[in-house]
């Protein structure tokens, strides 16, 4: 099947080919950190600690890496409040708000599918290996 004459002929996004700007976007949706924070968000906003608490196993260097790529992209705002300690919540954009509906779907689709999941991989582990070629 032929995908690469979609949008390409009109000037639009075809993430197909390799060199769309949308298989960025697609990068920082892939993100396992993405997929969690984002839904996180959609109750309000939160500080870094209560999302680090949130976050169970996520380390302060890679939330803060994600909550700068998310703020780059537009899904997240920060606002610093000058208190003392500087207090500073993170919460979602609107466009944040359209990407939270479809990575919390994700989330859920992998929660619903986690047995059917290991248990496809346990019978391929212990397939016997293939013949060599």
């Amino acid at each position: 099947m032929d995908t690469t004459h979609s949008l390409r002929g009109y000037g639009g996004a075809d993430a197909y080919l390799r060199n769309c700007p949308s298989r960025t976007v697609l990068d920082v949706l892939g993100s396992k950190w993405t997929v969690l924070i984002v839904p996180s968000l959609t109750s309000g906003p939160m500080r870094f600690g209560e999302l680090r608490r949130r976050l169970d196993g996520i380390t302060q260097k890679s939330l803060t890496q994600a909550l700068r790529h998310l703020e780059r992209d537009g899904l997240v705002t920060r606002t610093v409040y000058p208190t003392i300690p500087p207090r500073v919540d993170y919460a979602l954009t609107p466009l944040g708000e359209e990407a939270s509906a479809l990575l919390e779907s994700l989330r859920a689709w992998a929660e619903d599918h986690m047995t059917d999941i290991l248990t496809a991989r346990t019978a391929y582990e212990s397939r016997p290996d293939p013949l060599p070629v």
